[in-house]
């Protein structure tokens, strides 16, 4: 297990050594690096997109389902299987981007910490390397937040904790541009635990190298890019009616007039 992870991380060597070689910025390596990579994986994000639209225009029929078989779990489970059977919906779809990249996630932070034993030796960056730490914007990109801020002070940690920032912006903004807003019940508080997601990730990033949230934030810019495309193709996704999402489909009668107004009209016509 240990080489399939150690051909994993030289796999992704060889792009960031070649990009080191056309610019020499190891920065912009990291940048370059994490626009192939989601370029690559467009057709499941495509997909995962379009999983999460279906998810929500068939809400009205999942409430439906839940009041109809809330006391016969295992009817309800069959049911449900059966509506996304005929929807063609994943339910687990959405996650699919993020389980791909977790494995170069790992390896690129795993790349970033030990870059002479996977960058080839004699190239360009490998000789940078062997200079020293590489920054890029003022930041050691081997260094964690946390450790800047710890070890040089707030004044040199700035940097990194303006990327911190970055990375939980850009991560709100996207979930937010995802997701359809006037929720309401279950699908509201999904929607708030979903935008504290970011806040979570940066917390996280805080403990990362820089690097790699260097590769976060371009990488939520180029989704948030991604998705309004995405959105010009196939339209945004709507919330579901009130009425379905309350689980009352039925109109409300209209109002009987008041006896007043019945009484004026027959005065008017006579």
């Amino acid at each position: 297990m240990g080489d399939l992870f150690d051909a994993l991380v030289r796999l992704i060597a060889v792009p960031l050594t070649y990009f080191y070689e056309i610019i020499p910025s190891y920065g912009l390596g990291i940048i370059f690096l994490t626009i192939v990579v989601n370029i690559l994986m467009f057709p499941l994000t495509l997909k995962q997109t379009r999983s999460t639209r279906a998810m929500q225009e068939i809400q009205p029929e999942v409430k439906k389902l839940q009041k109809q078989y809330k006391d016969e779990p295992e009817t309800l489970n069959k049911e449900m299987m059966a509506l996304y059977k005929e929807k063609g919906v994943n339910p687990v779809g959405c996650l699919g981007p993020m389980l791909v990249q977790m494995p170069i996630w790992f390896a690129l932070f795993r790349l970033l910490r030990t870059p002479e034993a996977f960058i080839p030796e004699g190239t360009r960056l490998a000789q940078a390397l062997a200079q020293g730490p590489q920054h890029f914007l003022g930041m050691n990109l081997a260094l964690e937040p946390s450790k800047a801020l710890s070890g040089e002070g707030i004044i040199a940690a700035i940097p990194y904790l303006i990327l911190v920032l970055l990375v939980v912006a850009t991560g709100w903004i996207q979930q937010k541009q995802a997701t359809p807003s006037n929720q309401e019940g279950a699908a509201q508080q999904a929607q708030m635990v979903t935008k504290l997601m970011p806040l979570l990730f940066g917390v996280f990033s805080f403990s990362f190298p820089a690097g790699l949230d260097l590769y976060f934030v371009t990488a939520n810019v180029f989704r948030i890019g991604q998705q309004a495309l995405i959105f010009a193709l196939d339209g945004r996704p709507q919330p579901a009616p009130k009425e379905a999402a309350s689980g009352e489909g039925e109109a409300t009668p209209p109002s009987k007039p008041h006896p007043r107004s019945k009484k004026k009209k027959r005065r008017r016509r006579k």
